[in-house]
């Protein structure tokens, strides 16, 4: 599996190969920075075998809700280029979203198990770090 994160809160999840039914659960904690009332991308969800195809998609769960948000999971494809021996490719994926309600300002912590086809399990706790757009500088 590969994560990888980025100061725009993407993250990449995806598997090559099949797991093990024996491996334990994963726990990965992060933080995203959200604005009130906006979708906030907080995930993103996919399979890539090393023939650089598509295997399953993995399962979704929102284990946690958010107390003041909502989550939402949408369809997509990802294009990628020099990821892991594929120099380019086009997968279906799956990405998560956060919105919180226009007057929400503070943090808001859900929690995604992410379940892949070969039993492997992820637990993803992300706090949503909801913060007004700032003073910013008339011109």
């Amino acid at each position: 599996m590969k994560v990888l994160s980025s100061a725009a809160a993407f993250v990449l999840t995806g598997l090559a190969g099949l797991a093990s039914a024996q491996e334990p659960s994963r726990v990965v904690e992060r933080t995203v920075k959200s604005v009130p009332n906006k979708d906030t991308q907080i995930g993103v969800y996919l399979n890539v075998l090393p023939d650089c195809t598509s295997g399953p998609l993995p399962t979704i769960r929102l284990v946690t809700p958010p107390a003041s948000g909502k989550v939402v999971v949408k369809t997509a494809k990802v294009k990628a280029t020099n990821y892991k021996a594929c120099l380019a490719l086009e997968v279906p994926a799956y990405v998560a979203f956060y919105k919180s309600p226009p007057e929400f300002l503070g943090n808001d912590v859900l929690t995604i198990e992410v379940r892949f086809d070969g039993g492997r399990t992820e637990i993803q706790k992300i706090t949503v770090n909801v913060a007004g757009a700032g003073a910013q500088q008339k011109i």
